[in-house]
């Protein structure tokens, strides 16, 4: 009697690269696995309706070239994604079929014509960050008299002390917080790696005042929403932006500038520059793999070139 193999469906190929190669033998944090889930998701969406086929009936063999490069272009023309954001979704990809063509020989072909997408080449622009004054207008305009501006105020200067990374700061909880002698802050960073930034006394005394309104049990979130759970990237970012529009009364230079919170944190290392600290410090203080990265703040500094 010959052996006969079954060929792995396309479902249960994804769920064992997420369950086996992703969870159990990369150990991928919590971040990096969201970060593909939400690749197959947009992917899964786009498929359903352009084969007019629920997900549960895709096949690997339909996930050709063609519908990658269509999906590829979806991404960065209709949903305005960046290049690098259009980079991230190929990536992820191409790591799930580089794992589905070991258990599916016979898509080789198909998987190989989609692994040969290139990586599409971007312009770096010149690094932009707010100015003191436009930090200062940010962080004074939530309305101090309300939960909610009360908690963006303390956000917001949590966000700018620290150069956080907006995932690292929702991800913020009271058990991170030292408000003790040398106050600190914990933050757990990208692929498990934490680091300890001081806090400024300005950004302590809000903090202090902050965890006398909110349960301050050690594993609740220090930035929670309305409900209490973390808040997105996405209710951070409209935060942000509300607060902008308000400090443009008073600083009405922001009106030309793009708000977004990784802009407060390019904003951190400027201003760590500009005041004299080193940039194998900013480099810690950032999170940076490398002090080569933080090189980038000084191109960005026309006052550390003078």
């Amino acid at each position: 009697m010959k052996n006969s193999i079954s060929t792995p469906t396309f479902p249960s190929l994804l769920q064992q690269f997420f369950v086996e190669r992703l969870i159990q033998q990369k150990n991928a944090s919590p971040r990096t696995v969201a970060t593909y889930r939400d690749t197959f998701r947009l992917l899964l969406v786009f498929a359903q309706h352009r084969l007019h086929k629920p997900p549960a009936d895709l096949t690997l063999a339909e996930l050709d070239a063609a519908l990658i490069l269509a999906f590829l272009d979806h991404i960065e023309k209709e949903r305005h994604n960046s290049i690098r954001s259009r980079n991230a979704r190929l990536s992820a990809i191409r790591s799930f079929l580089n794992y589905a063509a070991l258990r599916d020989p016979l898509a080789l072909s198909t998987i190989h014509r989609v692994l040969a997408i290139p990586i599409k080449r971007f312009e770096r622009p010149l690094m932009d960050f707010f100015s003191r004054e436009e930090i200062d207008a940010i962080l004074n305009a939530p309305d101090p008299t309300t939960w909610f501006g009360q908690r963006d105020r303390v956000m917001f200067t949590t966000l700018y002390n620290t150069g956080a990374r907006v995932s690292e700061l929702i991800g913020m909880t009271v058990k991170d917080t030292v408000l003790a002698r040398s106050p600190s802050m914990r933050i757990h960073g990208k692929g498990r790696k934490e680091r300890t930034v001081p806090l400024w006394r300005r950004t302590a005394t809000q903090l202090r005042r902050w965890l006398r309104q909110i349960d301050s049990s050690p594993d609740q979130h220090l930035f929670p929403n309305r409900s209490g759970g973390p808040m997105s990237r996405t209710g951070v970012t409209d935060r942000l932006q509300l607060a902008a529009r308000t400090a443009e009364q008073y600083c009405p230079q922001l009106l030309q500038r793009k708000i977004s919170p990784h802009r407060i944190r390019h904003s951190t290392a400027c201003h760590l520059l500009q005041a004299g600290v080193d940039l194998t410090v900013i480099a810690l203080w950032l999170g940076h793999e490398s002090p080569s990265t933080t090189h980038i703040y000084v191109e960005a500094d026309l006052t550390t070139k003078q």
